[in-house]
């Protein structure tokens, strides 16, 4: 009986490990701690706290977006402060417009979800 419940534990473990989706293993280890660096400086508090839910929060944007994706919709979104023309060509596009908000709505349910006041950007 012990015998048949180690191997269903560990079936069960197996099974768990393998059903985590790959894309959240994708963002690297030097993204994930500026990400929670740059979160606690955005959200200040118990320093703790604010590691755990800004860790939370990024895999909660993990869940939703690829590591490549991040990458390109996070760059928009903080290149559209570069003052004249050159933050101008992605202030003036109505796609990059329309991508910076669906982001921007990403990362307030990843706020929410993680219990975060949001952020003022």
């Amino acid at each position: 009986m012990k015998r048949q419940l180690a191997t269903a534990s560990l079936l069960m473990a197996g099974y768990l490990a393998q059903a985590q989706p790959t894309y959240l293993q994708d963002y690297p280890t030097l993204e994930r701690v500026q990400f929670v660096q740059t979160c606690m400086r955005e959200h200040p508090g118990p320093e703790f706290e604010m590691q755990s839910k800004c860790a939370c929060m990024l895999d909660s944007l993990a869940t939703e977006l690829a590591y490549e994706r991040y990458v390109q919709l996070s760059t928009e979104a903080k290149a559209i402060s570069i003052g004249g023309e050159r933050g101008g060509v992605l202030r003036d596009n109505e796609a990059v417009k329309d991508e910076i908000k669906q982001y921007r709505a990403q990362q307030a349910r990843a706020e929410k979800a993680c219990f975060l006041a949001p952020a003022k950007r």
